[in-house]
């Protein structure tokens, strides 16, 4: 949790924005309250059913109701400069894969990267080298995931990231 309100605060210090799940519970409640005890901005998209259950988080700069998660997510992804994933589960995995689903297709050229806690994200990151080495993902993909254990260092990365497109569709 320490680890997730420092990355608020370190967002809310460099002016970058939080866009994410409007909840007010977790590890990504816990970056909204980070980035606004630092003075930052937090954009919360809830879809209405989890508005529904008070799972809202009822302080951010703009906390927007959508209808679906589907919605939410393609709005996250508007409103986004970049995504960044921390330890979690299924919805953390699929926003995360989806959205390198994305910059793979061309769809979008944001900087994706992993905030590796307490490498939580190893065995992860691993899966993903075993589908470059059996020929199922390009390397070139595989590259397209930025990754650090520090805020800091994991900004200036994205911060710097230029994405090298690959479309073997286009020979």
């Amino acid at each position: 949790m320490e680890t997730a309100a420092q990355l608020g605060r370190v967002l809310a210090a460099r002016g970058i924005g939080v866009v994410y799940g409007g909840g007010h519970v977790g590890l990504m409640g816990a970056v909204a309250d980070g980035a606004l005890a630092a003075g930052g901005e937090v954009i919360g998209v809830i879809p209405q059913a989890l508005f529904d259950k008070e799972i809202a988080h009822r302080g951010l700069t703009d906390l927007r109701v959508v209808g679906s998660m589907h919605e939410r997510k393609a709005l996250m992804a508007d409103l986004s400069g970049g995504f960044i994933a921390m330890p979690g589960g299924y919805g953390t995995l699929d926003e995360f894969c989806e959205v390198l689903t994305w910059s793979q297709l061309g769809i979008q050229q944001k900087p994706c990267a992993i905030l590796n806690v307490d490498g939580f994200f190893d065995s992860f990151l691993s899966q993903l080298d075993r589908a470059v080495k059996e020929g199922f993902l390009s390397p070139l993909h595989r590259d397209y995931i930025l990754m650090d254990e520090d805020a800091e260092r994991l900004l200036t990365a994205m911060s710097s990231f230029k994405m090298r497109i690959y479309d073997k569709w286009a020979r």
